[in-house]
């Protein structure tokens, strides 16, 4: 059951590559897809928790940003425009990198959230 790669069983019938790259597809959705459907395959897992991470703290913060930039005076809200911008290439920039490194099988590991990503990525079967 499961392919067998150079990065182990997975429990999808997926390549691994492929599942890594394919968990920053659509964000944390996709991300959540293959956390939960993946059982076996720590670097599968590590790349979804990641996306999970990156993408749900970025559409976070999106949000806050784009209420306090409607909801505060004048000199504040070009401010939190300007930061919900700067977030937005972040995000984007960010998720070009994630999605080429997780489909050339690379374990690109992000600056904290990746430390996240390592801890809880150990597999559940």
């Amino acid at each position: 059951m499961g392919t067998t790669g150079a990065y182990g069983p997975s429990s999808m019938n997926i390549d691994a590559k492929t599942a890594a790259g394919l968990s920053y597809v659509l964000g944390w959705v996709t991300g959540l897809i293959f956390f939960f459907l993946e059982k076996r395959n720590r670097f599968v897992r590590f790349h979804a928790i990641q996306s999970i991470i990156f993408f749900g703290s970025i559409s976070i913060l999106g949000i806050i940003f784009r209420y306090a930039w409607v909801a505060l005076p004048s000199p504040l809200d070009v401010t939190f425009l300007c930061l919900s911008s700067l977030l937005g290439i972040v995000g984007f920039v960010g998720w070009i990198i994630l999605v080429i490194n997780g489909f050339q099988g690379k374990y690109f590991k992000l600056p904290v959230i990746g430390d996240y990503a390592e801890k809880y990525s150990a597999p559940t079967m």
